[in-house]
This record gives C-alpha cells, structure tokens and sequence, in this order.
C-alpha cells in the first residue's frame, strides 16, 4: 500500500501532533511553518510554563457554536494519552490547582523543545518561513501555493493554522481565507479570554490595584457565569483570570446586543448582610475618624476615594455619622460592584479565538472536511475554544492527534 503525503499547514501545537501522527502511521508528512521556527506560541503559554492539559476536563470547558463536537477528539486522545504522549518524550508531569497540568521544569520551551526533537527523529520535513497563500484540489492532489511562488503538491492537508489570538505568533486569521477557499463557512471570529473594557471614569485612579475576588456576569437580575481569583483593576477596565475565563461569555452576549452587566465582589467572603453588620461592629471603635482614613486596612487604599464617590459619601464625613443606609450602600459596593461592559481588548491581547471553521461542516470521529475530501483541520482554526487552564492546547493534541491519524487511512 503507497501512504499518502500530507501536507501539515502550520507548525503550532495541534499542527506538530498532526504532523507527528500522521508519521508515526507511515505517511510523508511535511510541515509548512510560516515563522522561522515552530511552535512559537507554547512558548507563551502558561506564563511560560506550559499549562499542557488540566486533569478535571471535561465538555463543559469548551465553547462554539456545538461546543459537544469536540467530545470525539477528546474521547480519542484525552488527557491520560497527553501526559502519557508527553512522558514519553520526556515530560514529567506536575499538578498544580485546579488541575493544571505542567512540566516538572516549569519551561515551555521543555515541550516545545520535545516535540522538535521528535520531529526530527521521526525525519519529518518543516519548512520554515513558508506562508502558505492559496489551496487547489486537482483531481485527487492538493496544490499549496507559497508566498515565493513555490508549489508543494500532496495527497492530504491539514489545515492547522491556528486563529486570530496573538497575530504576533504568526497567527493572523489567514487560515480562515484558506478554508474559505474550499468552500467552508467560518462562524464569525472574536478575541477569546481577552481584557475587558468597562464604562466609567475611576479606572486611571485604581490602575494597578488588585485583589482576590469574585466576578460574576449578570444579565438583569440573572447571573449567567462567575469565577474567583486574582482581579486587577487596569486604565481600560479589567483583568486577571477570572475575567478572561469569563470574557467569551460576556462578549457572545454583547455582540446579541445584549445588556450585560459585570459584577465585582472585592470583598466576597462576606454576603451583604454579613459585611453590614461587620462594618457597624468594625466602625463602633472608630467613631472619631473619617471614614476615608475608616476603610484602610479592609480594602486597597486606592479604591476608597472612588468608591467614597460612586456612593456619594464625602471622604471627610465622621463615621459617628454615618447612617444605617450608607453602611448598606457601602456593604453593597464591596460584595456587588457593578459595571457595564464596552468591550474587549484586541486580538492582539487574547489568548485564543472564539469562531472559527463551521463544525457542522467537519466529520467529529476524523477532522476530515465533509465538503473537500482528504482535507483536515486540527486546532484552534476551528469554532472550538477552550476555558483557560490548559483546555486549549488539550483541544489542540487532542485534535491534531485525530486528524493526523485518519489522514493516513484512505
């Protein structure tokens, strides 16, 4: 039996798993990488440590447009296989919260630097600095056309150029113009675990102040998701892991036009009730004192003027004044700090790509094209996104493994 040749389209995470499937099932693979080297985005990922998979996986971590398509991927090669896969390589696996999952040393460039390593054991040919512009089937051969006019030719792709997040890693969105090329509709793209921008004036004030606390979204009086963590006020809005896990969300919303609200809890060990009652008791020793100078030690200093303002107390009003209703107010703010979103930062500052490749035009069980036979995808190409915690680049092994191994059957 002749094996096919594939051509893997993009030397990222879910391209190299591709490529290295495929090869371990007896196919010429070559990978076509537009940067100077591969797998230039691990190497961010993580702060650097390469969060790789997350133990406590599950469905619910994805999204897009039928979020359940990714459960054959994930079925297939699941985290037991990835840590598995890695070890083998040579990654010792370490479990850190929430069940992330990272290099025993603590360096990306450790998984990056195994999965080059086996590349090259595997004598898998990258072409490096190879930006693939256009894709043509011709009878049953595939025809990339390179930026320098060079055609490779082969019998499979697979498209695994990765989304819009951190077009700085070579991921731009021209992957989305190739798949568009064969006749695949792209469910509309939008950054993903991102920043998000808030309405209001404070923010130069509070720039840089963080706490650990609760954010929840809020649609009306419906609370439609929340996280906990560290938060960080920015000059924009907002930031810090909980709100890039909730970003997706507020964002699907706001692009329905959507009223959505976010609310903060800086103090969120305490309900409302709760944090009246402590703050008559905590006031009662310091009746003399402004209730500016009254609030340090229980919130960031940097938050007590602009909070003083938005509930329209005067910084300078003696607590021995202060009634019943603006303790409330104040109990209020700290657990239930409202703010209207605007937006998001850019695609720029994301770390993945909500949107992407229609899923009701690809086969769940192989990555193969349902329009375009011996065409695959593999990645964040397509409309799968992960929560943050290692769920993306799980999707990325997860798929690329598929897709690398039905591209040899056939």
């Amino acid at each position: 039996m002749i094996m096919p040749k594939v051509l893997v389209v993009g030397g990222g995470a879910a391209g190299m798993m591709a490529a290295i499937s495929a090869k371990v099932n007896g196919a010429e693979v070559v990978v076509l990488e537009r940067n100077s080297r591969v797998g230039k985005k691990i190497l961010a990922t993580g702060n650097g440590r390469c969060n790789y998979t997350n133990i406590n996986l599950s469905i619910d971590n994805y999204h897009g447009k039928n979020p359940k398509f990714a459960y054959s991927c994930l079925s297939k090669f699941g985290v037991a296989e990835t840590i598995d896969f890695f070890e083998r390589l040579g990654i010792a696996p370490t479990v850190e919260e929430d069940g992330r999952v990272f290099p025993l040393s603590f360096q990306s460039s450790s998984v990056l630097d195994v999965l080059r390593f086996e590349l090259e054991d595997l004598d898998i040919q990258v072409l490096t600095n190879s930006f693939v512009k256009d894709i043509n089937k011709k009878g049953n051969k595939f025809e990339l056309l390179l930026e320098d006019e060079k055609r490779i030719y082969g019998d499979k792709v697979i498209l695994a150029t990765g989304g819009k997040a951190a077009p700085h890693t070579g991921s731009d969105g021209s992957g989305y113009d190739l798949a568009k090329s064969m006749g695949h509709s792209i469910v509309e793209i939008f950054p993903g675990l991102v920043q998000l921008k808030l309405e209001g004036d404070i923010f130069k004030q509070v720039d840089g102040v963080k706490f650990v606390g609760t954010a929840g979204l809020y649609e009306g009086n419906q609370l439609i998701k929340e996280d906990r963590g560290d938060i960080l006020f920015t000059n924009y809005g907002i930031s810090g892991p909980p709100i890039l896990q909730l970003s997706r969300t507020a964002l699907e919303y706001l692009n329905k036009n959507k009223d959505i609200r976010l609310k903060v809890s800086i103090i969120d060990t305490k309900t409302k009730d709760e944090l009246f009652n402590y703050l008559l008791y905590r006031f009662g020793f310091m009746p003399r004192k402004t209730i500016e100078k009254g609030l340090i030690g229980l919130i960031n200093k940097r938050l007590i003027l602009p909070i003083l303002k938005a509930i329209n107390i005067d910084k300078d009003k003696k607590i021995a004044y202060l009634t019943n209703d603006e303790v409330m107010k104040l109990a209020e703010i700290l657990t239930n700090w409202r703010f209207k979103i605007s937006g998001s930062k850019s695609f720029k500052d994301a770390q993945v790509t909500a949107g992407g490749v229609n899923t009701d035009e690809i086969d769940s069980s192989t990555m193969e094209s349902k329009l375009v036979d011996g065409l695959f995808f593999a990645g964040e190409i397509v409309d799968i996104d992960g929560d943050c915690g290692g769920f993306n680049l799980q999707w990325a092994w997860s798929s690329g493994y598929v897709a690398g191994t039905n591209s040899t059957l056939g």
